[in-house]
């Protein structure tokens, strides 16, 4: 029996963990995936536990009873969180930081009642270093297992929703395993085994009924039709549509509209290459859709583009769905373009290639993860893989929304020596949009275009390097990997115009 109790103490554990994490990473996806929200939550969690732990001392008798009726609480309570959660987001999205906060709160005050409670079963059969020895041991492990397993698989395979719902079902069957292996003690506990069998099949249907909730939900959600949805082990993509338009969003920010990604893209890649007519092999940093690899092979002389995008899943879509291969002009299948799939900075690392033009289109930082791709030591590696005369150019935020990110982005290259001449376009889906060139020597804007395009001329592009008193510079600190100011700088002025 005491064996059985230990491994549900893993089971207990691992459920634990597992309900922080998805609390974090949804409040990551819809609020903004930064420090701040995973900080806050698992600081409120702890706390809670803590909580929990001190309540502990007033549960006096019927210990087992109780503890099961805390394991049908937390299952039901914790495996519905994503899903609640979710709901409220969508449908009521003024009160979501009380309802995070308070179902954080909740569920760690009953994680927090669960170890002790069972420390206290077990006291009954083996000596107090035993139980804490052990415990404590079978705790660590399932944490363990969970910090492997939901980045990795269950986040993947069963997205947050259906993790939390599956961990509410191993809560409700430790406590089905409680009420068996004690089944003696508790002879007469007809309703708790009802509570327990009710939780069950309320958890199975949720289980069952996920996809059809979250497919409600985030249809809600997204104004148009969503014809793609998947979540890597990177992000959430989802792509809609409405009549021609086709959008993509990863965790829920929108990447592009088809219907003027064009004037992104050109604003991002032709003022500099048609600078450089004798560029030969060109970088993509990021760019997984295949749309800035496009305007690139319209220029007959490049002999290689080499894509480094992290999440294969999104290489992998951008290359096999009709409509955006045709977006995209087939531009992932071509000949001359290599994909890889790996982390840019490690990348840029490990290989000692030069290129005569770089575009760097990561997503905006909005998070730790991103932010080290625009710190000064990114661009220190950045500028070793220029050949003599290269450029590279950099997709920086919005200089009007996100003023002071943008010239965080000019003084962090500058910082590291570059030469930079910043530049705007206005594409609608997003406003005013940022890009800084940066190489070895002064830019000069290119008197033609010898490559079609729908949006640049010669005549409208000097215009794109001229900024409005609105826009014009201002102070800002070099984004350090140490520091992450941009990070900081985004999310205070974003917040400002994201309500």
């Amino acid at each position: 029996m005491n064996q059985a109790l230990l491994f549900s103490v893993f089971i207990v554990a691992s459920c634990g963990l597992a309900y922080e994490l998805i609390a974090g990473a949804l409040s990551s996806y819809l609020l903004g995936d930064s420090i701040t929200q995973f900080s806050t939550v698992i600081g409120s969690y702890l706390f809670a536990m803590g909580i929990g732990s001190w309540l502990s001392r007033y549960v006096e008798r019927n210990l087992v009873a109780r503890f099961v009726q805390i394991e049908l609480m937390v299952g039901v309570l914790g495996g519905f969180s994503a899903a609640g959660l979710f709901f409220i987001f969508v449908w009521f999205s003024t009160p979501f930081k009380l309802a995070l906060y308070l179902a954080v709160f909740g569920i760690g005050v009953l994680v927090g009642l669960e170890i002790p409670l069972i420390m206290r079963i077990l006291k009954r059969d083996l000596s107090f270093k035993d139980v804490v020895s052990q415990v404590l041991t079978f705790d660590y492990l399932g944490a363990l297992a969970v910090s492997i397993l939901f980045p990795l698989l269950l986040v993947p395979q069963l997205g947050l929703v259906r993790s939390g719902l599956l961990f509410g079902l191993l809560n409700v069957l430790v406590a089905l395993w409680a009420l068996w292996l004690f089944r003696e003690p508790l002879r007469n506990s007809g309703w708790l085994k009802t509570q327990a069998f009710v939780s069950l099949a309320v958890l199975t249907i949720g289980f069952a009924a996920a996809g059809q909730f979250t497919s409600l939900a985030e249809a809600h959600l997204y104004a148009d039709e969503i014809v793609y949805n998947e979540t890597s082990p990177y992000q959430h993509i989802v792509i809609t549509r409405w009549r021609d338009d086709l959008r993509l969003f990863l965790n829920n920010n929108l990447q592009f509209s088809s219907r003027d990604e064009y004037r992104y893209h050109e604003a991002l890649v032709h003022p500099a290459l048609a600078t450089l007519p004798g560029a030969r092999r060109v970088l993509v940093l990021g760019g997984g859709d295949g749309l800035a690899v496009r305007e690139i092979l319209k220029y007959p002389q490049i002999e290689s583009v080499t894509l480094v995008d992290l999440d294969p899943a999104m290489t992998q879509l951008f290359s096999t769905a009709a409509a955006l291969r045709k977006l995209n002009a087939q531009a992932l299948s071509s000949p001359k373009v290599r994909v890889l799939n790996a982390d840019a900075l490690k990348w840029l690392e490990d290989n000692d290639d030069v290129f005569d033009f770089v575009v760097v289109d990561f997503p905006d930082p909005s998070n730790f993860a991103i932010g080290k791709l625009y710190s000064a030591a990114f661009y220190r590696l950045l500028e070793k893989h220029l050949s003599a005369g290269a450029l590279a150019v950099i997709q920086s935020t919005s200089p009007l929304y996100a003023r002071q990110s943008f010239w965080c982005v000019v003084a962090t290259l500058e910082s590291v020596g570059l030469v930079t001449t910043p530049y705007h376009a206005l594409v609608p889906s997003f406003g005013e949009w940022g890009f800084v060139l940066a190489g070895r020597r002064a830019y000069q804007p290119p008197a033609g275009y010898s490559v079609e395009t729908r949006f640049l001329t010669a005549e409208t592009t000097p215009a794109l390097f001229q900024f409005a008193k609105d826009m014009a510079r201002v102070d800002a600190e070099v984004n350090h990997l140490n520091n992450q100011a941009l990070v900081r700088y985004f999310e205070r002025e974003w917040r400002q115009v994201i309500r």
